[in-house]
């Protein structure tokens, strides 16, 4: 498998482009989303109206279901036509970089484990920073398990093209919007490591899980910008609603970063200022 390059990512993408028919129409859709902009205490917030990504908002992600599903992460039970570029992790582990099908951004990647392991940070912020180094043309993300990761079953990563969340513009703003957010800018993976270690082991861990609820976004601008959302709750209580009060949303790493993701167009017609504001009052 050829390794993780610049060059060999951009190939990726437009075989995949060319062969992947699901993948392509998705992609050519993205053209056509709509957007609505908010302010939020002088912090810019989108709301995206994007119906293929109700795969994700809409995962069932409890043990049950988990475990009577086959994990779409695993290399024998992705799609025969989903290729991949392999990413060597710090310590050894070995990812492999894939196209989403079911796209955020203008080009949107993620990288799971080779092996089928448990959605975990602890022991790989480092190569979630080297992924940042070797891609400074995306945002790379860390959903936790129970924080938006649609598979909590298989440790991964995603990654995103750079300009489309607000909040890499607007970082000195991100606690006036996301109340918690922990910032961490640094030169070395060293420090920024020590630093995130500290943070992370502050953190608690609820009853039956293995780590604490957080999400993450990192990017590489001349330093490492990194960015930790502790959460206290998985889903806003708008989303077990009924009727009217109900809205399909289930806040993970891009919402936290300025773009709210809207499968319905029902909810995306409806939501405003004071919605969000509730949502990550609920979950942060």
């Amino acid at each position: 498998m050829e390794k993780l390059s610049k060059d060999a990512l951009g190939k990726l993408f437009s075989s995949q482009l060319e062969d992947w028919q699901q993948a392509r129409e998705n992609y050519k859709a993205l053209g056509g989303v709509k957007v609505k902009n908010y302010i939020l205490d002088g912090f810019p917030v989108k709301v995206q109206f994007n119906p293929a990504r109700i795969v994700s908002s809409a995962a069932k992600v409890d043990n049950k279901s988990i475990s009577e599903r086959k994990c779409f992460l695993c290399g024998e039970n992705r799609p025969p036509v989903q290729k991949g570029l392999e990413f060597d992790g710090v310590s050894g582990t070995k990812y492999i970089v894939l196209i989403n099908p079911f796209p955020i951004f203008p080009r949107h990647l993620t990288i799971p484990d080779i092996e089928h392991t448990r959605q975990q940070i602890k022991g790989r912020f480092e190569d979630m920073l080297k992924l940042a180094l070797e891609l400074p043309d995306y945002i790379v993300f860390y959903n936790g398990p129970k924080c938006g990761a649609s598979a909590p079953d298989h440790m991964h990563f995603q990654a995103g093209s750079r300009g489309l969340l607000t909040i890499e513009k607007n970082l000195d703003k991100v606690n006036r919007f996301a109340k918690g957010a922990i910032v961490i800018k640094s030169n070395t993976i060293d420090a920024a490591l020590e630093e995130f270690e500290e943070i992370y082991n502050t953190l608690p861990v609820k009853e039956g899980e293995w780590e604490p609820m957080l999400n993450i976004l990192a990017w590489y601008e001349e330093m490492w910008k990194i960015v930790v959302f502790p959460r206290k709750s998985h889903r806003p209580s708008c989303f077990f609603a009924e009727g009217e009060d109900n809205i399909l949303i289930s806040p993970a790493s891009v919402d936290l970063g300025g773009v709210f993701i809207t499968p319905l167009e029902k909810d995306f017609n409806k939501i405003n200022e004071e919605d969000i504001k509730k949502i990550l009052e609920e979950i942060l």
